[in-house]
């Protein structure tokens, strides 16, 4: 039974992604530029901020948003967990920080930052409660 459950899960567990979040904000610009697209950057409290976690259920995980990031966008989420249980290694850490400082001085939860490939910002919103639809139509308007 035990190699039944991992045989499934090593074949859908990809699929079951939520989208390819970028670890290191220098690769996403990397990407950013390769494939020319603009970057959607997340600053978000995972384990702590309340509406952080409705972004993630209602929006981030979403079936609209996945395929919307697979052509559009190269994505960044900027995370500042509290519990210990969660914390990132000291190089992630010190990453956002330095991401929060340059673009996050009010140290907004969530914030939603459209930055082009060179890193200019292009739009900034927070949570909404919107469809997926709305939320994606919201981040494209920065775009223009």
């Amino acid at each position: 039974m035990k190699r039944l459950v991992l045989i499934i899960f090593f074949i859908t567990g990809p699929f079951l992604q939520a989208q390819n979040w970028q670890t290191n904000f220098e690769e996403a610009k990397s990407i950013a530029i390769k494939e020319d697209k603009n970057i959607v950057l997340v600053f978000s409290g995972s384990d702590w901020c309340a509406p952080c976690m409705k972004l993630e259920k209602n929006i981030w995980m979403s079936d609209e948003f996945k395929a919307e990031i697979n052509k559009s966008w190269v994505t960044y989420k900027a995370d500042f967990p509290k519990k210990k249980a969660n914390q990132l290694t000291p190089e992630l850490t010190e990453q956002n920080k330095n991401l929060a400082e340059k673009y996050n001085k009010g140290g907004s939860f969530p914030l939603v930052v459209l930055l082009d490939k060179n890193g200019k910002v292009l739009g900034m919103t927070g949570f909404k409660n919107v469809s997926p639809a709305e939320y994606i139509a919201m981040i494209k308007k920065f775009e223009k």
